[in-house]
């Protein structure tokens, strides 16, 4: 094959782009059929964030683009015959009700005299081919005009005596009422064929209208109604019941794919974490007040230096080991902070564009990033710094949850530090609940899975949230959110939420002895009585417990 030949055959693969409509359109499509962005971004192979994106105007290329046209395509078909549909019956059952209003008023017009009296005979009203009316026991059905009569006549469905005329014709209200009898009653006529004796009504093969003026009007009110419902045509595009329905769904459907297998389901789990944190985040995010922007303007600042480099947010992680214990020896308890990060998404995150702006004042309604002079802190032999352990003094870049813990520390209630100095800051309006729906959802899962003994889920639950926050930065794994800011945030609020339990149980009278990372704090002293046991996220457990102090052997490595 020569290089001319190798050309034309990459430009034969190479087809037409498949037309997409607007990005409002796409939206309204989805919404009509009352799909989630959640279902529709499983069936496509993509994150809700990527739909989100889509809809609101960004483009896929390649062949998920023309999956994404073809789904486009066939909702709009599909939504398109049932509207012609609905209206054709709508319309056909508007004009049926409006011809038997008009016949059935026409009939009661006729004065009582002319009325056909029978006796004995058969039928002088056109038969009805509906032999169930009144099956729901109530008198007159759904609300049709009942005349109770002086003398039987015979049913018009049946033959046999009736004591009441629905809509003018005499019939039985209840289908026990009526049946044949047995000796030779005259049999109703088939459906459509006249009687020797016609009433003005013209022939009918549904069950009779109510003859008033509102007949028309509840008539297209009901089919309105069943418009609204859903039916079988409809039963595809119902919601999930709940967020936490989705990762029951996802567990029980992992286990089911491996027959029961434990450690094999939990493995595909863990893998497909970050996704199905993603889709259970815009599961919790329906008719939220703020949209997620997945992927913002960034400072430079929270760039990555180099590659395998790290941009110039401080995250303040702790990192302390007292250097000098009280005399004599001690117990030392060291105690893990249940779902430390979990915790931490409940913290105040940025929703729009980070705006730069300098100068000392703090708006606590905004969040971000801020480039602070650090106070001094002289309590190291007893308390971690807020701040961590820096080895280069100077300003600094720090997040808002390290900021606040400082001001508040410098605060009239604890008087531990001076204010920080700011000089700068990167910041948006925020909110603390941005995620509170995903944390819950999660919390809840979490909560579940440990009373019930259930070690996939919990594990399952743990690498979600786990993933979801090491990954929003500037990570292969995960590209639907690209939200460094965020990262930062949540990870240095579980660091503040760890320093503040040493403060709390410091001011409790136990001897804190080493705080690492964001859950794990080692304790001299009656931990119970300040700290409440379990796996909840609001208790500690045990993680292990040694001798220390005067002659004891230095406890090395605990916790690294």
């Amino acid at each position: 094959m020569s290089d001319f030949d190798a050309i034309d055959s990459l430009l034969d693969a190479v087809g037409p782009q498949a037309e997409l409509p607007p990005c409002n359109v796409r939206r309204e499509l989805r919404e009509r059929a009352r799909l989630s962005k959640a279902q529709v971004a499983r069936a496509l192979g993509v994150s809700p964030s990527t739909l989100s994106g889509w809809e609101s105007g960004r483009d896929p290329a390649g062949e998920i683009r023309t999956k994404y046209a073809y789904l486009l395509d066939g909702l709009n078909a599909k939504l398109a015959t049932e509207l012609a549909t609905e209206t054709a019956t709508e319309t056909a059952t508007e004009s049926a009700t409006e011809t038997e209003t008009e016949s059935a008023t026409e009939s009661e017009a006729v004065p009582a005299a002319e009325q056909p009296v029978t006796s004995g005979t058969a039928a002088t009203a056109t038969p009805l081919s509906s032999p169930d009316l009144g099956q729901d026991g109530d008198e007159g059905g759904d609300g049709e005009d009942v005349e109770l009569l002086v003398a039987p006549e015979p049913c018009v469905l049946c033959g046999r005596p009736a004591g009441q005329r629905v809509a003018g014709f005499a019939q039985h209200l209840t289908p026990a009422d009526c049946r044949p009898t047995a000796t030779g009653a005259p049999a109703a006529p088939p459906a459509g064929q006249p009687t020797g004796h016609t009433s003005k009504a013209p022939p009918r093969t549904t069950r009779p209208a109510r003859a008033t003026k509102g007949s028309t009007r509840a008539t297209k009110g009901s089919m309105r109604a069943t418009k609204g419902s859903k039916g079988p045509a409809r039963h595809a595009f119902q919601e999930p019941s709940g967020p936490v329905d989705l990762i029951r769904e996802a567990v029980q459907g992992a286990l089911a794919k491996h027959r029961g297998d434990v450690d094999a389901a939990t493995a595909v789990l863990v893998k497909r974490a970050i996704p199905d944190a993603m889709r259970l985040l815009d599961e919790t995010r329906k008719g939220a007040r703020y949209d997620v922007i997945a992927h913002p303007w960034i400072p430079d600042i929270l760039k990555k230096q180099t590659a395998r480099g790290a941009d110039q947010i401080w995250e303040a992680r702790p990192k302390w080991t007292r250097h000098e214990l009280p005399p004599g020896r001690h117990q030392v308890t060291a105690l893990d902070i249940n779902g430390a990060y979990l915790s931490a998404l409940k913290t105040h995150l940025p929703l729009g564009r980070l705006e730069h702006s300098t100068g000392p004042a703090h708006d606590r309604r905004r969040s971000g990033v801020h480039l602070i002079t650090p106070p001094a802190w002289e309590h190291e032999a007893v308390l971690p710094n807020p701040i961590g352990q820096r080895d280069e003094p100077g300003p600094l870049w720090v997040t808002e949850p390290t900021l606040r813990l400082l001001l508040r520390l410098s605060g009239p209630n604890h008087q531990l530090c001076a204010p920080p100095q700011i000089h700068e800051s990167y910041t948006s309006g925020a909110t603390e609940n941005l995620l509170e729906k995903f944390r819950i959802a999660l919390k809840d899962a979490r909560d579940t899975a440990i009373e019930q003994g259930d070690t996939v889920t919990l594990e399952y639950v743990k690498a979600m949230y786990s993933k979801f926050v090491s990954t929003m930065g500037e990570s292969n794994y995960n590209r639907e959110l690209y939200r460094p800011d965020w990262m930062h945030l949540i990870r240095s609020q579980a660091f503040a939420n760890l320093w503040l339990k040493a403060l709390k149980a410091h001011d409790e009278g136990l001897a804190v002895v080493r705080a690492m990372g964001t859950d794990e704090l080692h304790v001299i002293g009656d931990w119970r009585r300040v700290f409440a046991e379990g796996r909840a996220v609001t208790e500690v457990k045990v993680k292990d417990t040694y001798t220390a102090g005067t002659d004891a052997a230095e406890h090395e490595g605990e916790g690294e």
